[in-house]
């Protein structure tokens, strides 16, 4: 059983640093495709609304079905899916293939977003110990290996059909690899049924309860402090504190960093004081790192500020991801799509909120709304908590330890 679950474990791993890779091999060739599809920032930035929705609907798609087949079946097919498409926007020579490519590639991304969190949950919940961070961390990872992968094909001149292309095969010939390992479905929930009738006669429509709404709210809000610090944490040091384009750069690079990093330590810290005590004082220290490279005349100390900031975002999102999942093993897929699915529209909405902002106010000011949604979400950390019967304070049923031999350590 420990054999297995390791198994599992790693091939959770091997699907989020595929993800990250993938999704990376995407974002060093843009300008590449960009040049070859013929079009400008512009019409870029509204293409990629549309990877954005394929993501979303993706989402909301496969979540119900990876309750209904499993994890085991949905996340290779996923991967596959995704790593296919990887090669469409480098073979797209107009906008109007690049906008359908850009669809089917997001629809992808979003299929194994889901249903490799859902997988995730599973391998922790037999772990019976925090272990999401580490794969939100591996996914990082694989986006660090990509950026030096491309980099070195575009040195070497590959066109980004062939690198893609390449790529993307391998990215299939990983996921089948990786799919023996997956854990098989878990056996419906000891009186699922029975509470699903009862529940049935007392409401004949049966929604998303109001919990995974709330963790949704706050994936949005959090996301969308991470999308701010993608896309404006350079421009930041540049445009405000007038720092040279080589040192600007280590702004993003200092806040995925510590991302990174915190998410790999994040596991260690939520197993001894709880997720609640990370997303609560995670958020808080966000709040403060954000502050900091907010109000900083310094460009050393605005470095400093964007290093905490994402050292206290980076655990806070896996604590979301996983409450969703625990919360109903049977919809653990359902109530997972809706949180990734909200938090990655947080996560468009970063440059479009801050963008406008910055017409009425300095961009360093625009910062304040993100430093407010870190402050509700560290106010708000107990929804974190599962109150109901038969679970642990991380959420976990109870009567599965019982059946369970030892925690597994490593």
């Amino acid at each position: 059983m420990e054999r297995t679950l390791r198994a599992g474990r790693l091939a959770t791993f091997a699907y989020f640093a595929l993800n990250g890779f993938l999704m990376g091999m995407w974002i060093v060739h843009i300008p590449a495709v960009e040049d070859r599809a013929g079009i400008s920032h512009a019409v870029l930035g509204w293409l990629l609304l549309l990877l954005g929705a394929g993501a979303f609907v993706g989402m909301q798609i496969v979540g119900p079905l990876t309750d209904r087949l499993g994890a085991r079946t949905v996340v290779p097919v996923s991967a596959a899916l995704c790593a296919g498409a990887l090669v469409l926007p480098g073979l797209a020579a107009n906008v109007w293939a690049l906008g359908a490519a850009l669809l089917v590639l997001g629809f992808g991304n979003g299929c194994l977003d889901v249903s490799m969190n859902a997988h995730a949950v599973q391998v922790e919940r037999g772990y019976r110990r925090p272990v999401m961070s580490a794969f939100h961390a591996t996914f990082s990872i694989g986006g660090v290996l990509a950026a030096l992968v491309g980099a070195r094909t575009l040195s070497w001149g590959w066109s980004p059909a062939a690198t893609l292309g390449a790529v993307a095969v391998l990215g299939i010939v990983a996921a089948a690899s990786s799919a023996p390992a997956l854990l098989r479905p878990e056996p419906p929930h000891p009186g699922a049924g029975r509470a699903t009738e009862q529940e049935a006669s007392a409401t004949p429509r049966r929604g998303t309860p109001r919990r995974i709404w709330a963790l949704a709210t706050l994936a949005f809000m959090l996301m969308l402090c991470e999308g701010v610090a993608n896309d404006w944490s350079v421009l930041q040091l540049r445009d405000v504190l007038d720092a040279p384009d080589a040192t600007a750069a280590l702004a993003y690079g200092a806040f995925a960093t510590a991302m990174t990093v915190g998410r790999l330590l994040a596991d260690r810290v939520a197993a001894r004081s709880g997720p609640v005590a990370i997303l609560r004082y995670g958020a808080a220290v966000a709040s403060l790192g954000l502050t900091v490279a907010a109000l900083s005349p310094w460009i050393p100390l605005a470095l400093a500020g964007w290093t905490v900031f994402g050292a206290g975002l980076s655990g806070c999102v896996p604590q979301l991801f996983s409450a969703a999942g625990h919360a109903d093993r049977d919809a653990a897929g359902a109530n997972v799509s809706r949180v990734a699915g909200l938090g990655y529209l947080g996560m468009l909405a970063g440059p479009a909120v801050i963008g406008p902002l910055t017409h009425f106010m300095p961009l360093n000011l625009t910062f304040f709304l993100p430093v407010a949604f870190c402050a509700v979400a560290a106010c708000t950390a107990g929804v974190l908590r599962d109150r109901g019967p038969g679970r642990d304070d991380h959420g976990h049923d109870q009567g599965q330890a019982q059946g369970a031999a030892k925690p597994v350590r490593k």
